[in-house]
């Protein structure tokens, strides 16, 4: 089973080379695309001195149009996105590619994330959910480095990302599967780690402003059962264990080692994130 994995790049060196360790060493069959927006940071060259990736250099429309391109581009079978600072967890692609030839009717999997700080400690998890049509106007249950798709989403029913929007992309195109009945499934295991850099784009202040947007767009019902619904939500989790979780150990790499995977411990595991 062919991998594609597509990252979106503008001025990521720093993050770059940890990201395409991460994919290459998976074991897998596997295409990394790289879709870089002609950055000036040293990207191109390191880009071009990796075989490891099959690299696009050209100007784009944001992250979304970027991603587009390269699903256009892809080959594989299943299909997923990285960015420049996530990484997959050792194993992730080899258990993905195992749960979807055992569940052919399956379309897309969602699976657990670890987020760290910069240097690669832990800061919380993120368990992932199968996302509801009513409660994604309030939540919304993976994280994009921990979903993956195969490729009839894109082929047979059409669904890309909106480029219209620069931080909410995600949402809206889990919307849409959901919409369009996209069958999804949970895979109970850390797949992915997201890097809480400070400049994610999600967690930047035109985020905020696309979220105000997005509670303009939601039903009029949405306001008055928002907070029965974050219940609901949190009650999901629960039922899942993302408040029970155990200590666990994760291998990922850093700036500091970035050539081989070091081990951190998550001593305390919380799915809070604190500040977010």
């Amino acid at each position: 089973m062919q991998y594609s994995i597509v990252t979106p790049s503008f001025r990521s060196v720093r993050w770059l080379p940890l990201c395409i360790a991460s994919v290459a060493d998976q074991g897998v069959e596997a295409e990394h695309i790289v879709q870089d927006s002609c950055s000036d940071d040293g990207t191109q060259e390191l880009l071009r001195l990796d075989s490891r990736v099959k690299a696009f250099i050209e100007k784009d429309q944001g992250m979304y149009d970027a991603v587009n391109r390269g699903l256009r581009r892809s080959q594989g079978e299943v299909l997923a996105y990285l960015n420049a600072d996530e990484q997959y967890l050792p194993g992730a692609l080899r258990a993905v590619a195992d749960y979807f030839i055992a569940h052919p009717q399956v379309d897309v999997v969602v699976s657990d994330t670890v987020v760290t700080d910069p240097a690669g400690d832990y800061i919380c998890h993120r368990f992932a959910l199968t996302p509801e049509k009513n409660q994604l106007w309030v939540r919304l249950p993976v994280l994009s480095c921990a979903l993956f798709i195969r490729r009839r989403v894109v082929a047979q029913m059409g669904i890309y990302l909106d480029p219209q929007w620069r931080d909410l992309g995600d949402l809206f195109w889990i919307m849409e599967m959901v919409k369009r009945r996209a069958r999804f499934a949970v895979l109970p295991q850390f797949t992915s780690v997201f890097t809480d850099t400070g400049g994610n784009m999600g967690l930047a202040s035109n985020a905020a402003r696309e979220r105000l947007i997005k509670r303009q767009m939601a039903p009029p019902w949405v306001a008055p059962l928002r907070f029965p619904m974050v219940a609901l939500y949190g009650l999901r989790m629960a039922m899942r264990g993302a408040y029970f979780q155990k200590p666990f150990e994760y291998s990922l790499y850093t700036s500091a080692f970035p050539r081989e995977r070091v081990t951190r411990r998550a001593a305390r595991p919380t799915p809070f994130w604190k500040g977010r």
